[in-house]
């Protein structure tokens, strides 16, 4: 069992190079191993290419070996045809005796039947190895199809003294509360997630992009909430740099190359409605880093997953508080003079 685990730590960290290019798929890797030894691994690239297993089986040099050896996959082998065949037949075709797997997929055209496929064919199929950590890598993915909405991480940053912003009316000078390798990181996780979302005030006072400029990568979409549609044009979240869907009680507003807008009741459901479009719209995660009003709202309404809060050495005694939120940090890391406290919800 030990020697499982090894080579289905390895089918993660191969997994995880596909993090931000893979949606809507999962990220999954695979390896071949034959006496003891890895003869063949991949990971899955992009939605519509070739998955893990067949990285992994075209990898192999020795074909013939393939039948003596076994397979190492974090999610079970799809069983249908999408855009590309069925890793199942697959793995059935090369005559690969033994298949370890991490997790069950949860997707309803998978879901067991790619384990039962593989089973019938005389396969000895080795279920939930490493099954809690091939569940989380996967966790976008999984809440996406069992909740039907995207995985929601809370972010934002805040002084020592509980404020996310000072109070800089007409202000013409941006005020950055967490440090430049905090920035960065940020940027890294725009790459890493399909959308961030914010509301009016915070593109209005900042004007930012909300892009990855400080990090190669997928660059996300944009959501703003906006009731009123005051954000102007002009505005760069309007730009053509990503995709921009803003939801509006404002009727006919007029649609661009690059920006779309939703029509939508500004009620107690507004939150739960904007989660259903963005599921509806196949996206898979969504950062939140809108200011304490929006924040409050996901809180509130029990709705997120994750929580990456950046805690600044800075004290600015009056400002915009940051939003309530009691929870105990999963782990806290020192970037330079910032903290970043992690938070799960388990519920």
């Amino acid at each position: 069992m030990i020697e499982h685990e090894i080579y289905m730590k390895r089918c993660l960290q191969l997994a995880k190079n596909g993090l931000g290019t893979t949606y809507p798929n999962p990220l999954v890797g695979s390896v071949i191993v034959h006496n003891g030894k890895i003869i063949g691994e991949g990971w899955h690239k992009k939605a519509g290419e070739p998955h893990a297993e067949v990285h992994a089986i075209n990898s192999v040099k020795n074909k013939e070996l393939l039948s003596k050896s076994t397979i190492y996959v974090n999610l079970e082998p799809c069983s249908h045809f999408g855009k590309t065949p069925p890793c199942a037949n697959l793995i059935i075709a090369h005559k690969i005796p033994k298949v370890v797997i991490g997790c069950i997929d949860s997707y309803s055209e998978v879901a067991g039947k790619g384990v039962e496929k593989l089973k019938e064919a005389g396969c000895e199929v080795i279920l939930n190895v490493l099954e809690a950590a091939c569940l989380t890598i996967n966790k976008r993915f999984f809440t996406f199809h069992t909740k039907k909405r995207p995985y929601i991480i809370l972010k934002w940053a805040e002084t020592t003294d509980g404020f996310i912003a000072p109070f800089l009316p007409n202000s013409k000078t941006s005020f950055a509360i967490s440090n430049t390798y905090s920035r960065q990181l940020v940027h890294k996780y725009r790459t890493e997630e399909q959308a961030v979302l914010v509301g009016t005030t915070t593109v209005l006072n900042d004007n930012s992009s909300l892009d990855a400029r400080d990090w190669f990568g997928q660059q996300p979409t944009r959501i703003i909430i906006d009731k009123s549609n005051k954000v102007p044009e002009g505005f760069n979240v309007k730009n053509k740099k990503n995709p921009t869907i803003i939801f509006t009680e404002e009727e006919n507003c007029v649609h661009s190359i690059n920006v779309t807008y939703k029509c939508t009741q500004f009620d107690t459901h507004l939150i739960s409605n904007i989660l259903t479009h963005l599921f509806e719209k196949n996206i898979q995660s969504v950062i939140i880093e809108g200011g304490t009003f929006t924040l409050q709202q996901f809180i509130n309404n029990h709705l997120w997953d994750e929580a990456r809060v950046f805690i600044a050495e800075t004290k600015i005694f009056e400002g915009v508080i940051r939003p309530h939120f009691n929870f105990i940090p999963e782990k806290t890391i020192k970037i330079k003079n910032n903290q970043l406290k992690t938070y799960i919800n388990y519920d």
